[in-house]
């Protein structure tokens, strides 16, 4: 058995394998192959470092190892030398082209994410590879961000692939014009990277910080590039100001701790300064879009001292003009919540109807959870057992699940003599 992968290691080969792979891929112009040539030597990494230590380079060695098993592949096929030479022809001329003199000086994670967002592909096929490409996420997270089955999502991402072989067209840079097409699926590629690492759909740990701070980290990337593009910097916002609270998300023993009951001087005020100060700066240019409404309405919760303090009017109004942008049936769950804190339980449950009909979240733990805090704001307490019970039989998160049981037993307790 090769030595156990330690910690750091684990996290280094998850934050080098799309950079390693962008390499790759604008190398040989073959992302199937590339994507098998850098599995084998992540695999090759995970059992040669924790016995042999990690290289001084080990980006480079990754490279080097995945381009050897690539190399192979070509000679394979016969083609070896025409391939290297045109490869090589392609990636010097696209480096000048942007002043860059080596592999060392691209942001290859970025270069991968715009390059998977291809119009070839329907932007679901595109976010869903980039996700795998990118971020690094198994196919059931995926499905679990995506709301659909993961045997549909298994297909999704390989006819994503087939595509991508059968247009025959090679990954490259994209032009001013291209990314402007793909920003859209590469903003949303980004928030579902972060949402996932923010709070994990599947597991023993509520939060993923590695993809979180990736999904931050190229985020910011994409703001540098484009700094007057309000969604951009609205999407940026929106992570910095919700990320700030990650300290008090969960206990000592990593349990989840809603937000109402968070310990808000864990919160990052510096972060919270950054955010509001951009999503300020953004909203004040005038177009407005659904991550800046987003991120304008975490900065309404971050800026509340207290939970009783929250501006929840404002709230209820930001996510009303959410709902007129988009039919995402999570926008109206959270409407729900904020027209229950405004106007009553009852007007949210009412609220919540609308959704049994919608197949993306009828049946998923999210609506069951919801309607158990307001049948239990409600004063029903036996109807909110009953969903936060379908809630945590529903749910693939373990903190999750054990947070809405222990809502179960609270309710319980409460409900007992003494």
């Amino acid at each position: 058995m090769p030595p156990l992968l330690d910690t750091r290691c684990e996290h280094l080969l998850r934050e080098l394998a799309p950079q390693v792979l962008g390499v790759v891929v604008r190398r040989f112009r073959d992302f199937a192959a590339a994507e098998d040539a850098v599995q084998e030597a992540l695999i090759a990494a995970s059992r040669q470092w924790p016995r042999d230590g990690v290289p001084d380079s080990p980006r480079a060695w990754l490279i080097q190892v995945a381009s050897r098993r690539m190399t192979d592949f070509l000679r394979s096929e016969m083609a070896r030398h025409r391939r290297e030479a045109a490869a090589a022809m392609e990636t010097d001329h696209l480096a000048r082209a942007a002043g860059i003199e080596s592999d060392a000086e691209y942001d290859d994670t970025l270069i991968l994410l715009f390059m998977c967002c291809r119009p070839a592909l329907s932007p679901s096929s595109a976010i869903a590879l980039t996700l795998r490409a990118v971020g690094g996420l198994t196919t059931p997270e995926i499905a679990n961000a995506f709301l659909v089955p993961e045997a549909t999502m298994a297909q999704r991402i390989g006819r994503a692939k087939q595509s991508i072989k059968a247009s025959g067209v090679p990954f490259n840079l994209p032009d001013a014009t291209e990314r402007t097409e793909r920003l859209s699926a590469v903003l949303h590629v980004l928030y579902l990277i972060f949402n996932e690492g923010y709070s994990s759909s599947i597991g023993p740990d509520l939060q993923r910080r590695d993809l979180a701070n990736e999904a931050i980290r190229l985020t910011r990337a994409v703001h540098h590039r484009l700094p007057n593009d309000g969604e951009v910097a609205g999407l940026l916002a929106l992570m910095i100001l919700t990320d700030a609270r990650r300290l008090a998300r969960t206990g000592p023993a990593g349990e989840l701790i809603p937000l109402d009951k968070q310990d808000r001087t864990l919160w990052d005020q510096k972060a919270i300064s950054e955010g509001v100060a951009l999503i300020s700066q953004t909203l004040s240019r005038g177009s407005i879009g659904s991550y800046q409404l987003q991120a304008a309405i975490a900065a309404v919760h971050d800026e509340a001292a207290r939970a009783q303090e929250t501006d929840w009017p404002q709230i209820l109004t930001l996510y009303g003009l959410l709902r007129r942008m988009s039919d995402n049936p999570m926008v109206t769950l959270n409407y729900a919540i904020a027209a229950a804190m405004v106007h009553g339980p009852a007007t949210g449950l009412k609220l919540l109807e609308a959704l049994d009909a919608d197949s993306r979240l009828a049946g998923h733990y999210r609506l069951d959870a919801v309607r158990a805090h307001l049948f239990e704001m409600a004063g029903d307490q036996q109807t909110a057992i009953a969903y936060y019970r379908a809630a945590a039989r529903r749910t693939t998160s373990i903190p999750e699940r054990d947070y809405l049981t222990t809502q179960v037993a609270r309710i319980n307790a409460e409900a007992s003599p003494e």
